[in-house]
């Protein structure tokens, strides 16, 4: 297979962990025999410094050619909170290539557990896939400011609604058939929306699913008292952008966890939940698990390339579970930096391949 793939490095760990992320891909391509053509291109405060605009028009037109895009990170406090901001550039991009489901899957390493501050016992054999809508509500809504006061709305239209709901549910069906809704029906008519839309989709259209309902509120508690409960979450935008955060902690480290932003084709947006952190940029100490576990859904969700997706997973977890960790989850004194974690999945994914060949 041939596939030409954007880069956006972005700002602060963004330019490493990408690095670390195509360094994988171009070595799964040789493993494979597919050619990985890599187009470098600027977003974020990277961009705003070079150009002035946090997305540059030539960077969304190359991102309009590609097969797919990988994403570093954006923003710093560089740029402040000023009127024009690196952000700007992100939700830019997934609104103008209509990218409206971001999945953030969540699963934890057995050798990772004691790095988190949850209690261990509860957390193990957690697998649970969030589906986050990613192009309305309040994130997108009219916004005012005066000097007594300050309003963004929050919109969301039944189609909106259905197209997201329907993805979960998609994935639902492909895993365990359960679907926690989360809303706040109780307070918001745009929740209260958002339940009869999803209600309606899993009763009429995928009855093999088994939908919940959970208030965002009691979700926050019970994710992470109960999470081996949960397989799909969908939930809305700034739900879900809350939501997930939380959960990296279930993982350990928010370092760990990837995410893709998918439209209606395949085509998507691939990029590591973490942000910019630019206290240790430069530094070689970034984890790049999530941006390169990100590059195996890019290779799944958009190049169709599921075998090679899971090759890359399974070097990724056995790099983990053989105690190569980087500063996040190491033990004091143990941690390896960027390049060795990228390294050993690399010398990983031979084996691993082979691996998972036997098991096809």
């Amino acid at each position: 297979m041939r596939a030409d793939i954007v880069v956006l490095p972005g700002d602060g760990i963004g330019p490493e962990v990408t690095a670390a992320a195509v360094a994988v891909l171009q070595a799964a391509g040789r493993r494979y025999g597919h050619q990985f053509t890599f187009h470098e291109h600027l977003i974020g405060g990277a961009a705003i410094d070079a150009t002035g605009e946090p997305l540059p028009a030539d960077t969304l037109a190359a991102c309009r050619k590609a097969d797919a895009v990988l994403l570093g990170a954006v923003g710093g406090p560089k740029w402040g909170a000023g009127a024009v901001r690196p952000e700007q550039g992100l939700l830019a991009l997934r609104k103008e290539l209509g990218l409206y489901a971001n999945l953030r899957p969540v699963r934890t390493h057995p050798v990772a557990l004691t790095a988190s501050p949850i209690k261990s016992h509860l957390l193990t054999g957690v697998d649970l896939l969030v589906v986050r809508e990613l192009t309305g509500g309040v994130y997108f809504g009219a916004r005012t400011r005066t000097d007594v006061g300050a309003a963004d709305v929050c919109e969301y239209s039944v189609a909106e609604i259905e197209r997201v709901v329907r993805r979960a549910c998609r994935l639902a069906r492909a895993r365990r058939g359960h679907v926690v809704s989360v809303d706040k029906a109780n307070v918001l008519e745009t929740s209260r929306l958002w339940r009869e839309v999803a209600t309606r989709i899993a009763r009429d259209e995928f009855p093999e699913v088994r939908l919940e309902h959970q208030l965002v509120d009691s979700m926050a508690m019970h994710l992470i008292a109960h999470p081996r409960d949960y397989d799909v979450i969908v939930t809305e935008n700034m739900f879900g952008d809350i939501l997930t955060d939380e959960a990296s902690m279930l993982a350990g480290s928010m370092g760990l966890l990837p995410s893709a932003s998918l439209g209606e084709g395949r085509f998507g947006v691939y990029e590591p939940i973490h942000g910019s952190a630019p206290d240790i940029a430069g530094r070689g100490i970034a984890n790049p698990c999530g941006a390169i576990l990100s590059a195996a859904m890019l290779l799944r969700h958009s190049l169709g390339l599921d075998a090679e997706a899971r090759c890359l997973e399974a070097a990724v977890a056995d790099a983990i579970d053989r105690g190569v960790l980087t500063a996040d989850l190491a033990p004091a004194g143990t941690a390896v930096g960027t390049e060795a974690f990228t390294q050993a999945v690399i010398a990983g994914l031979e084996v691993e391949c082979e691996a998972v060949v036997l098991r096809d």
